[in-house]
């Protein structure tokens, strides 16, 4: 990565207190509860710190749920993309799309499937089914065929015959780039253009995009027809405080703020907004044309962040994660991103990430959880591995029991005061009122030591 000092620092304002929302996911008038600044620029790396501390972003804004306080806690969940199998839901989606494209066949039902309900159990193929049905058949025949056919399912791996390469499962880019016959019915394009600042590619299908985007809205989301606004769809998911950058070793479109377009036959039919980001893709929102809904684009898209991710990791070896933003167990809709596996959630108090199979039970207890429960667990995790994909961060020493990023000399804090630069030990000296060291040492705390020495904390 480039040296981060030499670029333009990130410059925020913060809010001081917390701001309670209706909660967008179980209705209640006050229940949300966050933290919440205001980004005027950032660098990706202060923001890759950011979100591993809980933070997101919705446009410029950089928010942080209280999360021992808010109605429905939103956990930051990210995927392990280079371990990432793909479910039989999720093939059946991809599959459904091959179709579509190759011969025009739409499938039956409503497709816009979340992934498998955990609560039932696993559907089964009919052909398993046939071949249970003749195995019982022969049992009965020959009673002796039990213990034989027993026998012969539990020998080693390394006794039994060879798979074929044709029996090899088929990778998630087999399933997604699978090719077409010449005459298909459809051609399905993926573009990556930079929405922020806004490439010509990106202004040029401006008003195609955002017209997909109007139509989502009103038809899924319900918004009447002059809710979904230029303006306010410029502010959501076009503006962006991410700070573009090259790097020789990085992405060949650099990092900072991007839209994933899918063109279908010559349209737009959806668009992923995402940030690209040192260590991770974060996906930041996803409309697409209602007509289209048949083709399950919401997994489509998220299959497809994660073989992109796959594809830069090819070049950025640190590059090697794909966020989602954040899973709400408490939330029916909000659970589906856990079925992306394997994955890890944020502990909201140590700030250590923890595979989801171990968080689940205890979200099934309470629906606020500190994760790293167990101060005496073994095995420590560091800055370094933390971001190793193999590494499993369950283990945990008592050193990580508490946030280990935390705020530990305030005085170090940078703020950008009358037009300079200085720390707060030296800013707080020509300050008088006493609500303002509470503003900015709670700040301090939310971020963390690293980006509170980096960011200039704008105060006026």
């Amino acid at each position: 990565m480039a040296s981060w000092a030499a670029l333009s620092p990130s410059i925020v304002e913060y809010f001081e207190g917390e701001d309670f929302y209706r909660c967008g996911y179980c209705k209640n008038e006050s229940g949300s509860r966050s933290n919440g600044m205001w980004a005027h620029s950032m660098t990706v790396q202060d923001y890759q710190d950011l979100i591993d501390r809980g933070w997101r972003r919705s446009g410029k804004y950089v928010y942080k749920p209280v999360m021992n306080q808010t109605c429905c806690p939103q956990y930051t969940i990210r995927c392990r993309p280079l371990q990432f199998q793909p479910s039989k839901s999720h093939k059946k989606v991809l599959k459904k799309m091959l179709k579509f494209l190759a011969k025009g066949e739409i499938s039956k039902g409503n497709c816009e499937g979340r992934g498998a309900d955990l609560s039932k159990p696993p559907c089964r193929k009919a052909k398993e089914i046939r071949k249970e049905r003749k195995r019982l058949k022969l049992m009965q025949q020959n009673p002796a065929g039990e213990r034989e056919g027993f026998q012969a399912q539990c020998q080693p791996s390394s006794l039994l015959p060879p798979k074929t390469k044709s029996n090899q499962p088929k990778s998630l880019e087999d399933l997604i780039f699978e090719s077409l016959p010449e005459n298909a019915s459809h051609k399905l394009e993926v573009r990556v253009v930079r929405s922020s600042p806004p490439s010509s590619q990106f202004k040029a299908t401006f008003q195609e995009s955002y017209q997909v985007y109007k139509r989502y809205q009103m038809v899924v989301h319900r918004d009447p027809p002059d809710k979904p606004t230029v303006s306010q769809f410029t502010r959501f998911l076009c503006s962006s405080p991410l700070e573009t950058e090259n790097s020789p070793n990085g992405p060949d479109c650099g990092y900072g703020s991007f839209h994933q377009q899918y063109w279908l036959d010559g349209k737009i039919i959806a668009v992923g907004v995402i940030d690209i980001l040192p260590y991770c893709v974060s996906s930041v929102y996803l409309y697409y044309d209602p007509d289209y809904s048949f083709l399950s684009l919401g997994v489509y898209s998220a299959l497809r962040e994660i073989a992109f991710t796959r594809q830069l990791h090819e070049k950025t070896p640190q590059l090697s994660y794909y966020y989602m933003g954040f899973y709400i167990h408490s939330c029916p809709k909000m659970k589906y991103k856990g079925q992306y596996r394997p994955s890890d959630l944020l502990c909201p108090e140590t700030y250590v990430w923890v595979p989801i199979e171990q968080c689940l039970p205890l979200l099934e207890k309470s629906k606020y959880c500190r994760f790293n429960q167990d101060p005496e667990a073994a095995g420590k995790v560091t800055e370094s591995t933390a971001r190793e994909p193999d590494v499993l961060l369950s283990h945990l020493t008592p050193s990580s029991a508490v946030d280990e990023g935390r705020s530990k000399e305030p005085d170090r804090l940078q703020v950008f005061y009358k037009k300079a630069i200085m720390p707060y030990g030296v800013y707080k000296q020509q300050q008088r009122d006493p609500s303002e060291a509470a503003a900015v040492l709670q700040y301090a705390r939310l971020v963390g030591q690293a980006c509170s020495e980096r960011m200039l904390l704008f105060r006026n």
